[in-house]
Protein backbone atom coordinates (compact mmCIF):
# COMPACT_ATOMS: atom_id res chain seq x y z
CA UNK A 1 0.00 0.00 0.00
CA UNK A 2 1.53 3.61 -0.85
CA UNK A 3 1.22 5.89 1.77
CA UNK A 4 2.23 9.37 2.11
CA UNK A 5 3.14 11.11 5.11
CA UNK A 6 2.59 14.77 5.77
CA UNK A 7 1.87 17.55 8.75
CA UNK A 8 -1.99 17.70 8.69
CA UNK A 9 -3.48 21.25 8.91
CA UNK A 10 -6.26 20.46 11.63
CA UNK A 11 -7.59 24.28 11.18
CA UNK A 12 -7.61 24.42 7.33
CA UNK A 13 -9.05 20.35 7.46
CA UNK A 14 -11.56 21.05 9.68
CA UNK A 15 -12.85 24.11 7.49
CA UNK A 16 -12.64 22.51 4.30
CA UNK A 17 -12.90 18.86 4.34
CA UNK A 18 -16.21 17.22 3.04
CA UNK A 19 -15.42 13.82 4.40
CA UNK A 20 -14.80 14.81 8.02
CA UNK A 21 -18.10 17.03 7.84
CA UNK A 22 -20.51 13.97 6.73
CA UNK A 23 -19.26 12.13 9.72
CA UNK A 24 -19.64 14.79 11.57
CA UNK A 25 -23.27 14.90 10.47
CA UNK A 26 -24.08 10.94 10.42
CA UNK A 27 -22.51 11.08 13.92
CA UNK A 28 -24.90 13.72 15.39
CA UNK A 29 -28.11 12.10 12.97
CA UNK A 30 -27.34 8.83 14.50
CA UNK A 31 -27.12 10.42 17.99
CA UNK A 32 -30.80 12.05 17.48
CA UNK A 33 -32.04 8.70 15.83
CA UNK A 34 -30.80 6.47 19.00
CA UNK A 35 -32.49 9.53 21.74
CA UNK A 36 -35.84 9.12 19.80
CA UNK A 37 -35.69 5.12 19.54
CA UNK A 38 -34.79 5.40 22.83
CA UNK A 39 -37.70 7.75 24.06
CA UNK A 40 -40.17 5.65 22.17
CA UNK A 41 -39.20 2.57 23.67
CA UNK A 42 -39.60 3.95 26.96
CA UNK A 43 -42.81 5.25 26.02
CA UNK A 44 -44.45 1.60 24.84
CA UNK A 45 -43.15 0.24 27.60
CA UNK A 46 -44.83 3.31 30.25
CA UNK A 47 -48.36 2.14 28.37
CA UNK A 48 -47.71 -1.96 29.29
CA UNK A 49 -49.73 -3.59 26.63
CA UNK A 50 -48.56 -7.02 24.97
CA UNK A 51 -48.45 -4.76 21.63
CA UNK A 52 -46.69 -2.34 23.34
CA UNK A 53 -43.74 -4.29 24.15
CA UNK A 54 -43.53 -5.96 21.09
CA UNK A 55 -43.04 -2.29 19.11
CA UNK A 56 -40.61 -1.20 22.07
CA UNK A 57 -37.98 -4.51 21.53
CA UNK A 58 -37.81 -2.83 17.54
CA UNK A 59 -37.12 0.72 18.90
CA UNK A 60 -34.43 -0.93 21.13
CA UNK A 61 -32.92 -2.30 18.37
CA UNK A 62 -33.29 0.81 16.51
CA UNK A 63 -31.41 2.63 19.25
CA UNK A 64 -28.51 0.23 19.36
CA UNK A 65 -28.01 0.10 15.75
CA UNK A 66 -27.90 4.17 15.45
CA UNK A 67 -25.25 3.88 18.57
CA UNK A 68 -23.36 1.80 16.79
CA UNK A 69 -23.17 4.35 13.95
CA UNK A 70 -22.20 6.90 15.98
CA UNK A 71 -19.35 4.71 17.37
CA UNK A 72 -18.35 3.48 14.04
CA UNK A 73 -18.35 7.40 12.76
CA UNK A 74 -16.34 8.28 16.18
CA UNK A 75 -13.92 6.31 15.60
CA UNK A 76 -13.13 6.96 12.12
CA UNK A 77 -13.69 10.77 12.14
CA UNK A 78 -10.20 11.90 13.34
CA UNK A 79 -8.66 13.48 10.51
CA UNK A 80 -4.70 12.65 11.11
CA UNK A 81 -6.09 8.93 11.14
CA UNK A 82 -7.87 9.33 7.80
CA UNK A 83 -5.06 10.71 6.46
CA UNK A 84 -2.30 8.42 7.62
CA UNK A 85 -4.33 4.93 7.01
CA UNK A 86 -5.27 6.13 3.87
CA UNK A 87 -3.24 5.02 0.83
CA UNK A 88 -2.45 7.71 -2.16
CA UNK A 89 -4.48 7.58 -5.44
CA UNK A 90 -4.74 9.17 -8.57
CA UNK A 91 -7.84 11.54 -8.82
CA UNK A 92 -8.47 14.42 -11.67
CA UNK A 93 -11.10 16.53 -12.15
CA UNK A 94 -13.26 15.26 -14.57
CA UNK A 95 -16.44 17.41 -14.72
CA UNK A 96 -16.61 21.36 -13.39
CA UNK A 97 -19.68 22.48 -11.88
CA UNK A 98 -20.77 26.08 -10.99
CA UNK A 99 -21.47 24.51 -7.46
CA UNK A 100 -17.85 22.13 -7.61
CA UNK A 101 -16.74 19.91 -9.59
CA UNK A 102 -16.54 15.63 -10.07
CA UNK A 103 -13.25 14.00 -9.31
CA UNK A 104 -12.37 10.64 -11.16
CA UNK A 105 -10.19 8.44 -8.86
CA UNK A 106 -8.36 4.87 -9.24
CA UNK A 107 -8.78 3.03 -5.95
CA UNK A 108 -7.98 -0.53 -5.05
CA UNK A 109 -11.68 -2.06 -3.91
CA UNK A 110 -10.29 -5.21 -2.38
CA UNK A 111 -9.58 -5.56 1.69
CA UNK A 112 -6.94 -6.64 3.26
CA UNK A 113 -6.32 -10.44 2.72
CA UNK A 114 -8.55 -10.54 -0.25
CA UNK A 115 -6.60 -12.87 -3.02
CA UNK A 116 -6.34 -10.33 -6.13
CA UNK A 117 -6.31 -6.51 -5.88
CA UNK A 118 -9.61 -5.24 -7.24
CA UNK A 119 -8.57 -1.73 -8.70
CA UNK A 120 -12.19 0.61 -9.79
CA UNK A 121 -12.75 4.46 -10.87
CA UNK A 122 -14.57 6.26 -8.57
CA UNK A 123 -16.26 9.43 -8.57
CA UNK A 124 -17.18 12.08 -5.85
CA UNK A 125 -18.41 15.57 -6.63
CA UNK A 126 -16.80 18.03 -4.08
CA UNK A 127 -17.70 21.19 -3.74
CA UNK A 128 -14.45 23.08 -2.82
CA UNK A 129 -10.78 21.90 -4.07
CA UNK A 130 -8.36 24.55 -2.68
CA UNK A 131 -4.79 24.70 -4.07
CA UNK A 132 -6.63 23.26 -7.47
CA UNK A 133 -7.09 24.71 -10.59
CA UNK A 134 -11.31 23.60 -11.36
CA UNK A 135 -10.60 22.50 -14.82
CA UNK A 136 -10.77 19.40 -16.20
CA UNK A 137 -7.89 16.89 -16.35
CA UNK A 138 -6.75 18.85 -12.93
CA UNK A 139 -4.56 16.07 -10.99
CA UNK A 140 -5.49 15.93 -7.48
CA UNK A 141 -4.16 13.52 -5.51
CA UNK A 142 -5.53 12.02 -2.85
CA UNK A 143 -6.12 9.12 -0.18
CA UNK A 144 -8.72 6.15 -0.47
CA UNK A 145 -11.35 6.09 2.36
CA UNK A 146 -12.47 2.90 2.34
CA UNK A 147 -15.20 2.00 5.28
CA UNK A 148 -18.12 -0.92 5.43
CA UNK A 149 -20.52 0.53 7.49
CA UNK A 150 -22.26 -2.35 9.17
CA UNK A 151 -21.11 -4.54 12.42
CA UNK A 152 -19.86 -7.46 10.44
CA UNK A 153 -17.30 -7.33 6.58
CA UNK A 154 -18.68 -9.42 4.33
CA UNK A 155 -17.06 -10.11 0.88
CA UNK A 156 -13.72 -9.61 -0.48
CA UNK A 157 -14.47 -5.63 -1.24
CA UNK A 158 -15.28 -2.58 0.88
CA UNK A 159 -18.63 -1.75 0.39
CA UNK A 160 -18.13 2.31 0.21
CA UNK A 161 -14.61 3.59 -1.12
CA UNK A 162 -13.72 7.51 -1.99
CA UNK A 163 -11.32 9.78 -2.07
CA UNK A 164 -9.86 12.74 -0.19
CA UNK A 165 -7.62 15.54 -1.91
CA UNK A 166 -4.63 15.91 0.16
CA UNK A 167 -5.24 19.90 -0.51
CA UNK A 168 -8.28 18.89 2.56
CA UNK A 169 -5.87 18.28 4.62
CA UNK A 170 -2.72 20.91 4.03
CA UNK A 171 -2.34 24.26 2.11
CA UNK A 172 0.90 24.00 1.39
CA UNK A 173 1.68 24.11 -2.38
CA UNK A 174 4.68 21.76 -1.88
CA UNK A 175 3.56 19.11 -0.06
CA UNK A 176 0.90 18.92 -2.87
CA UNK A 177 3.39 18.58 -5.67
CA UNK A 178 5.71 15.76 -3.80
CA UNK A 179 2.05 13.74 -3.57
CA UNK A 180 1.28 14.67 -7.45
CA UNK A 181 5.33 13.30 -8.20
CA UNK A 182 4.65 10.22 -6.07
CA UNK A 183 2.00 8.20 -8.34
CA UNK A 184 3.04 7.56 -11.46
CA UNK A 185 2.79 8.84 -14.72
CA UNK A 186 0.91 5.66 -16.31
CA UNK A 187 -1.46 6.26 -13.63
CA UNK A 188 -2.29 9.90 -14.15
CA UNK A 189 -2.76 9.22 -17.68
CA UNK A 190 -4.79 5.95 -17.32
CA UNK A 191 -7.27 8.18 -15.65
CA UNK A 192 -7.04 11.17 -18.27
CA UNK A 193 -7.94 8.96 -21.04
CA UNK A 194 -10.97 7.52 -19.23
CA UNK A 195 -12.40 11.03 -18.13
CA UNK A 196 -15.38 9.62 -20.42
CA UNK A 197 -16.40 7.09 -18.42
CA UNK A 198 -17.22 9.74 -15.37
CA UNK A 199 -21.02 9.23 -16.64
CA UNK A 200 -21.02 5.68 -16.69
CA UNK A 201 -19.59 5.49 -13.45
CA UNK A 202 -22.37 7.62 -11.82
CA UNK A 203 -25.14 5.67 -13.26
CA UNK A 204 -23.62 2.22 -11.28
CA UNK A 205 -24.86 1.83 -8.18
CA UNK A 206 -22.28 1.28 -6.24
CA UNK A 207 -20.68 4.35 -8.16
CA UNK A 208 -17.68 2.45 -9.37
CA UNK A 209 -16.87 0.89 -12.16
CA UNK A 210 -14.21 -2.17 -12.29
CA UNK A 211 -10.85 -1.82 -14.02
CA UNK A 212 -9.73 -4.89 -16.81
CA UNK A 213 -6.69 -5.89 -15.02
CA UNK A 214 -5.19 -5.88 -19.06
CA UNK A 215 -6.07 -1.67 -18.88
CA UNK A 216 -3.71 -1.42 -15.46
CA UNK A 217 -0.03 -0.22 -15.53
CA UNK A 218 2.31 -3.10 -15.23
CA UNK A 219 2.79 -1.70 -11.44
CA UNK A 220 -0.32 -1.97 -10.47
CA UNK A 221 -1.75 -5.30 -12.29
CA UNK A 222 -0.20 -7.88 -9.96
Amino acid sequence: MRRFEFPVDRRHAHAVNEVFADQRRLRVMALAAAVIATTGAAYLIWLDHPWAYLLAVAFVLGAVVALWVAFWTARHASIDKLYADGELVPAVVSETYPSGVVLLAMVDVAKPGAKDTHYALVIRKVRALPGHEARQGERVPSVAVRTDRAPRQVGERWQSVSAMPIAWGTTDAAVIDRARSAISEAEWRLLTDNLALTDKVRRTSARRLLLDPDQLPDDLGS
